[in-house]
């Protein structure tokens, strides 16, 4: 069975990454194990990723180079931003557990729309918050093998992503 739309693909990878001055550098392995599912032809995975996997088998391996505006774009200052700590009160109360240098806040923008953004300082200013992704600015390089390649459930498609091993989720 090939990968290809309405199939459920799960992937083993090493990801290195780049930001053009240290080199390639490891940041996730993704082991036989315990795979990665993904619904194929959904955009839940970058398209050139999608494109290295299409019509491959279980028991192919596959590489691919994505630069960076292919990725997940350009570093942007511009995210960076500084929120007042009053609006991370609860119920009136500073949370403190919350303002954690590294901790990643879901947050909406004035529009409604789901950010997520990575505490990066917390000071007399207010809270210094990161709502670039975390690989902005990356060239990304995949290694990886197909473990597996099923039909998906209506249910999969119907939601648009995989529900893992077998195609069982519960929300």
């Amino acid at each position: 069975m090939k990968a290809e739309k309405d199939k459920v693909v799960a992937v083993a990878y090493t990801l290195k990454v780049d930001d053009g001055e240290s080199g390639q550098e490891l940041f996730e392995t993704v082991s036989e194990e315990n795979p990665f599912y993904f619904l194929f032809g959904y955009q839940n995975v970058l398209p050139l990723f999608e494109q290295a996997i299409a019509g491959k088998e279980a028991g192919d391996t596959f590489s691919v180079f994505i630069d960076f505006e292919n990725g997940y774009g350009d570093y942007d200052e511009n995210k960076k931003v500084i929120i007042p700590k009053a609006n991370f009160k609860e119920e009136g109360k500073k949370n403190k557990d919350l303002l954690r240098v590294g901790k990643v806040i879901p947050m909406q923008d004035d529009k409604g729309n789901q950010m997520r953004g990575e505490i990066t300082k917390v000071d007399y200013r207010g809270v210094h918050m990161d709502f670039n992704p975390p690989l902005a600015g990356f060239d990304l390089y995949f290694e990886g093998k197909v473990m597996l390649v099923r039909d998906a459930e209506p249910v999969e498609i119907e939601h648009g992503h995989a529900h893992g091993p077998d195609g069982h989720h519960h929300h």
